[in-house]
């Protein structure tokens, strides 16, 4: 699908759900969550973000949807969960795992094979590197260096992999834990090749049109997208300005998509309900890999951890240029969390913490929210 029909899509969509879900009614706070409220309004009152975007659900249903603060300081321009497009950063991450598991699923790809079986052009290594072990960042791809971070080039993904791959490793692969999001740009070069379709297109086919994520997109410095925020940086400890601009298309797997707080949420939800992937196939990302007998906390392109009060759940947290993202999936108590903000770094995990648990606490397994 060409980029001018899927805005076209994009706000056919929009108008439907403005139809069905008066504006009026998607920003009503629930009772229940008026404390994590306050520590919002705390922090765009001690200008720590410029806004935020919410979306919560339970049992796939919406309990708390909003926007706070501005999409635009100087426009004053509201932000609206179902439509303000942000930076989610390695938030990526958990999306382009969907788009490998579906590839898993149509057997196009076996996740113990070898990179090389896909990518027979990547400069061989001392060892061998399987899918799953760069899933797992456990591959020993090392991190950015230099100002790969702030690339402002239009890199390919294939030029993005061109960035390290003379790089010799950092360590045996399956011996140790690396975090990085060159693993995923790999991966990615990796579906291409065994799919015979760009990377783009393979994510927006397999998962973004089947979950109806519309508001969705490569990162391409695209001004014809519409309702993105803008990105913003700190300047000091109360004042913002325009973040610097990077080109992130390179690292689209890793950290390189725009999204929604309401289109990240449906990721989760997909997850949660267990019919967009077999479970064996699901649960081989969502589980914690091993290492010398200890847990990574990470799957396949998925945190999977623990929260402050010891409740399990699987997700992902992105920083980038511009945006700082937050997502959850809590399996006991089948809630999905999305928070996006659109500012670099804000230092707000505490906060996002905070929040998250005073919605929990008010719940237990046997009840929901109120609407």
């Amino acid at each position: 699908m060409n980029i001018k029909n899927k805005l076209i899509l994009v706000l056919s969509f929009f108008s439907f759900v403005s139809s069905v879900f008066p504006q009026d009614s998607i920003n009503e706070t629930p009772k229940e969550v008026k404390k994590a409220e306050r520590i919002i309004n705390r922090l765009l009152r001690k200008k720590r973000i410029p806004g935020i975007a919410v979306t919560v659900t339970r049992d796939q249903q919406t309990i708390w949807q909003k926007g706070y603060g501005y999409a635009d300081l100087e426009k004053e321009i509201p932000i609206d969960p179902q439509q303000t497009i942000f930076r989610i950063a390695s938030v990526s991450k958990p999306l382009s795992a969907t788009a490998l598991a579906k590839a898993v699923e149509e057997k196009k790809i076996d996740l113990d094979s070898s990179i090389y079986d896909y990518v027979p052009y990547f400069p061989r290594k001392k060892y061998d590197i399987t899918l799953r072990q760069l899933g797992g960042h456990l591959a020993g791809i090392r991190t950015y260096k230099g100002r790969e971070f702030f690339n402002k080039k239009e890199l390919s993904i294939r030029e993005g992999v061109a960035l390290f791959e003379e790089d010799p490793l950092l360590f045996e692969p399956g011996t140790d834990y690396a975090y990085n999001s060159y693993d995923w740009v790999l991966i990615s070069l990796a579906i291409q090749e065994a799919t015979g379709v760009p990377y783009a297109n393979f994510v927006n086919e397999k998962v973004l049109l089947p979950l109806e994520m519309t508001h969705t997109f490569p990162d391409e410095n695209n001004d014809s997208i519409p309702f993105k925020t803008t990105y913003y940086s700190k300047r000091g400890k109360r004042r913002f300005r325009r973040a610097a601009k990077v080109n992130n298309y390179f690292k689209l797997a890793g950290g390189g998509f725009l999204s929604t707080s309401e289109d990240v949420a449906r990721l989760g939800n997909a997850y949660l309900k267990g019919e967009f992937l077999p479970v064996e196939i699901a649960s081989q990302f969502t589980t914690a890999q091993m290492v010398n007998n200890n847990s990574t906390y990470y799957g396949l392109g998925w945190e999977v951890s623990f929260d402050q009060k010891n409740r399990p759940y699987y997700g992902h947290t992105g920083n980038g240029i511009g945006g700082y993202a937050v997502f959850r999936v809590y399996p006991d108590q089948n809630m999905v969390f999305s928070l996006l903000t659109n500012v670099t770094n804000p230092g707000i995990e505490k906060e996002i913490d905070k929040i998250i648990d005073a919605v929990l606490d008010k719940i237990s397994p046997s009840e929901k929210l109120a609407p």
